[in-house]
């Protein structure tokens, strides 16, 4: 590991990674300066943070004192192709992302989480699976706390289980986890990939370029675009799906969950005693359960925890029920796949709230269901006028500028046993700070009906 004492470090961006990277620059003798380009009355709490500490930023634009360093660290909202990027390398300083910045001081084994939908459900049951069993575990990364902010707590003993987004994989370079785990593998993000989703595709298998024969990829086999990719992976490869001819790695027979390794059959726990409920999160309990037994969980504590697992905020998360009606928070659903289960999970009818910042969304992917699924869609944001051009044919639609006018305009429409679902396929930065602050405000407008 290089020694970074003294050592001038340049960080970009000033969220919650940002200002990880900043604190462990701190804690392990480097020099941080911090840049980011937004509004600084928009950072203010982030930005405080760094004064608690002494670390020196800017906000506003980037100077050229970002460039007077002897490494430039990527919060991971900032894109490749973005000029300050462009112009370090030009400089020839080495630019990485604070996912390997982290990783250089790392003592713990790394579960690596990645795939475009059920990343924070698979990454927080992973760390409850491994806390029942009396490890200790961090959840890290894109969801919990910055892997940068863990890092040095972590001893060899304990695991971190890494929720990776293909943004934080853009700039690795040595990066290596113990286990990889790619759960899925479909549209999102292509307006920062020039609209080539193999580009993107190729960006998530990234998380298993560094694994070498030690190390394990754990992965759905059920994928066509991943199985096209795996060849030239190194690690050992361990399969789970939903295919009933698996019989290999992680599946599910005559309603329960098994794992096989060497040939050797293990019965876990059985659907119905599972905690939640739908396929896509039977996709992520298999991830888990494979990690889990490739790090030597035992089965019992593997069972206990997939009986207790309460879930995770912000994905199809109930919210309360009023005169008959559910109100669904799923505003962690950024994207079409993600909707698509969502609309599969409710046999009642639904009241959809669609919308934000589109992402190159297509959606013919979830026009049968809303066809025959979903009352009315409720469209939201930026793209609100996208959404009332494709879905205008096939369903009534309306647009709205306001959250707290759209939902009263949902709970009014409804009638009894019916769902208003927030799903809305899209970013949330049109409108909020990030996705979690549009499910906080859309279940204080919820709890506000009377």
């Amino acid at each position: 590991m290089t020694d970074y004492t003294d050592k001038k470090i340049s960080i970009v961006g000033a969220e919650r990674s940002g200002i990880g990277a900043a604190k462990l620059c701190k804690k392990i003798g480097a020099i941080p300066f911090v840049s980011d380009s937004g509004d600084e009355q928009k950072l203010s709490k982030r930005l405080g943070e760094l004064n608690t500490f002494g670390i020196e930023y800017e906000s506003g634009s980037h100077s050229e004192r970002i460039y007077d360093c002897d490494l430039m660290v990527l919060s991971p909202g900032v894109p490749s192709s973005s000029k300050v990027v462009k112009n370090a390398l030009d400089k020839n300083i080495e630019v990485i992302s604070e996912l390997e910045f982290a990783s250089y001081f790392c003592k713990a084994k790394i579960i690596g989480i990645t795939g475009t939908n059920g990343k924070t459900t698979s990454t927080k049951l992973c760390e409850h699976t491994f806390s029942t069993a009396g490890i200790k575990c961090f959840a890290a990364g894109n969801v919990g706390l910055a892997f940068s902010e863990v890092v040095l707590e972590a001893t060899e003993n304990d695991v971190i289980a890494l929720e990776i987004s293909s943004f934080q994989l853009d700039h690795i370079k040595k990066f290596r986890p113990d286990v990889a785990i790619i759960l899925n593998i479909t549209p999102d993000h292509l307006d920062r990939y020039e609209n080539n989703f193999m580009k993107y595709a190729s960006a998530k298998m990234r998380i298993t370029e560094n694994q070498t024969h030690d190390d394990y990829f754990v992965y759905n086999s059920d994928d066509n675009i991943i199985n096209t990719m795996i060849s030239g992976v190194k690690a050992v490869k361990v399969r789970f799906g939903l295919n009933e001819n698996l019989h290999e790695g992680c599946y599910i027979l005559n309603n329960k969950f098994h794992f096989e390794e060497n040939k050797k059959d293990q019965e876990i726990i059985s659907v119905k005693q599972f905690a939640l409920k739908g396929k896509h999160n039977y996709l992520n309990a298999m991830s888990v359960i494979a990690a889990a037994k490739l790090l030597n969980l035992k089965n019992t504590d593997i069972k206990k925890a997939m009986q207790t697992f309460s879930g995770v905020e912000h994905r199809l998360e109930f919210v309360r029920e009023l005169n008959g009606i559910s109100f669904i928070n799923d505003s962690k659903a950024t994207n079409v796949d993600s909707v698509w289960y969502a609309l599969q999970s409710f046999k009642n009818p639904l009241r959809l709230i669609l919308g934000g910042i589109d992402k190159g969304n297509d959606y013919e992917r979830i026009a049968e269901l809303v066809i025959k699924n979903v009352a009315k869609i409720y469209a939201i944001g930026s793209s609100a006028e996208k959404i009332e051009k494709f879905f205008k044919d096939k369903v009534e639609v309306e647009c709205f500028t306001d959250m707290n006018i759209c939902v009263n305009k949902a709970y009014q429409d409804s009638k009894k046993n019916e769902v208003i679902l927030l799903s809305p396929a899209c970013a949330s930065f049109d409108m909020f700070n990030n996705y979690e602050h549009r499910g906080e405000v859309f279940k204080e407008i919820v709890m506000s009906i009377n």
